[in-house]
């Protein structure tokens, strides 16, 4: 074998010499060596737990501590509604027949007759409000029920009675035989900002509480046509099934808001959901708890938009605040000389941003308050003081909000409208004949069922399904008896023209 050359060698000595100097390296890394340090184990790269982001300067919990000490106060409510059918119902043709009847004799139809009561059934979840036993949740939940029965998450079990009810915010409060209950903090709402933190807690199915995650998408949300006075918290954590009523958390795990509904196009989740605020929630039970009702603020002014091409109309340079369209005899605005044309831009404080806002800020203040309101006449600021009065009973809205995902169980066709008795003032304002009777359509939310079919503010109603209306309270029996989803055909008189529209849900 002929002898390596010299390159050769010196190529495998340098080889040698690399892994020589790599193996050291490796083995003074690794402590093998005396001279060597070894390096402490470096923690397995994992997924860290939820930390609720800080706010208000300090630091937060975790959300899975902030889970832990909620969901006791966060309680399963199933209720049953005894439907009770006509005497003698047999359920549906041919039983209806009396010729069928006659003929196979009544054994035979008794032996196939429906019972006469039926059961239906609905669950919803609920949030300790008072440890005393005082629960908060949605009107749609309890609404109409027979009984009602709250499951807590220690799986005891007890009967509720309804304390009050407030179809116009959606909200319920009902209470149980207990002490010693687990309750929430209740934040303030009128600090929550956009693209804070939420956790949407309920108890659909009395198995287990369910828990999502969210951010505050929107604050202020209006209509929407779920409730009368709307102010929504809007977010993006998941509203299950069955989490009507149950309690919207911030990272502190303070009560933000108890949610309401879902927005769907399918009938499924798609990232919208809406949360009564917890101001309005904690004004309206305290009402309820105290005296049984809400009682809300009146003004008596007519309010609309203040659009840029209206602000250079009445001479204001900024579309903030709320055009008044017109005051009405006998109440708090009139005895005030606040006059149709003028700017409201202030209102006990504060500052006023649109007619949603605006109608909230009135309806919650106590009855005989004097609040300053600071307005614009003429482009010029004024002011005046205000003794706010109870809201009028004429003033009306169709019954409680229904279903998840804000349909009106009373009239889906009606959602996001009001109506207001027939008054001679209002028939005057709206020129029609001392002879007519019926509602004056007082507000149409925009995009509400009401809305798409063409019904405007001022139309009177005088027929719903060929059934004549002549009083708000023929206006609530018919629209409470329509089903969720069920059409209603209008007879409305306008501008002394009749014409029927076609209102779906």
């Amino acid at each position: 074998m002929p002898a390596p050359s010299r390159k050769a060698v010196a190529i495998g000595l340098l080889l040698i010499g690399v892994g020589v100097i790599l193996g050291l390296v490796v083995a003074s890394d690794m402590g093998w060596l005396p001279f060597g340090h070894a390096v402490p184990d470096a923690p397995t790269a994992a997924k860290p737990a939820a930390v609720a982001p800080t706010a208000g300067g300090g630091a937060d919990r975790n959300f899975v501590e902030v889970a832990k000490a909620v969901t006791p106060a966060v309680v399963n409510i199933s209720t049953t509604r005894i439907s009770r059918l006509p005497e003698g119902h047999a359920g549906g043709p041919p039983f209806d027949d009396p010729f069928f009847r006659r003929f196979f004799g009544d054994e035979l139809f008794r032996r196939f007759e429906a019972p006469k009561d039926r059961r239906e059934r609905s669950l919803g979840s609920g949030v300790i409000a008072d440890a005393s036993g005082y629960i908060i949740t949605n009107n749609h939940v309890v609404s109409k029920a027979d009984e009602i029965r709250i499951l807590f998450s220690d799986k005891r079990s007890f009967t509720a009675k309804v304390v009050g009810t407030d179809p116009k915010t959606d909200i319920a409060v009902i209470k149980v035989d207990a002490k010693d209950l687990p309750v929430i903090p209740w934040a303030d709402s009128d600090k929550l900002q956009v693209g804070e933190y939420v956790l949407a807690i309920g108890n659909p199915f009395g198995l287990n509480q369910t828990v999502t995650m969210g951010i505050v998408s929107a604050v202020g949300r209006a209509n929407v046509g779920i409730a009368e006075y709307e102010d929504f918290i809007q977010t993006d954590a998941a509203i299950n099934p069955g989490n009507s009523g149950g309690a919207l958390v911030n990272a502190r795990g303070e009560l933000i808001g108890i949610n309401t509904a879902i927005f769907s196009q399918s009938g499924g989740y798609m990232g919208i959901g809406f949360a009564v605020p917890s101001n309005m929630v904690r004004s309206v039970m305290d009402q309820l708890i105290k005296g049984g009702k809400v009682v809300r603020g009146y003004l008596g002014v007519s309010i609309q938009e203040l659009t840029s091409d209206l602000a250079k109309q009445f001479g204001v340079t900024e579309t903030r605040g709320v055009l008044v369209s017109d005051v009405l005899a006998d109440s708090p605005a009139k005895r005030a000389k606040l006059e149709r044309g003028d700017v409201i831009i202030e209102f006990d404080g504060r500052a006023v941003e649109n007619p949603t806002q605006f109608r909230n800020l009135v309806a919650q203040t106590p009855i005989g308050k004097k609040v300053r309101v600071k307005f614009l006449r003429g482009g010029a600021a004024r002011d005046l003081d205000v003794t706010i009065a109870e809201q009028p009973k004429a003033m009306a809205q169709p019954e409680s909000p229904g279903e998840e995902g804000g349909e009106a169980r009373a009239s889906g066709a009606f959602a996001g409208m009001d109506v207001r008795e027939l008054t001679a003032e209002l028939a005057r304002r709206f020129n029609l004949r001392d002879d007519r009777s019926g509602v004056i359509v007082a507000r149409v939310a925009e995009g509400s069922p009401a809305g798409e079919a063409g019904l405007q503010a001022g139309d009177l109603i005088t027929e719903i399904n060929r059934k004549p209306v002549a009083s708000l309270r023929d206006f609530q029996n018919v629209t409470g008896k329509l089903a969720a989803k069920e059409p209603a055909l209008v007879l409305v008189a306008r501008n002394g023209r009749n014409f029927y529209l076609t209102i779906k849900p």
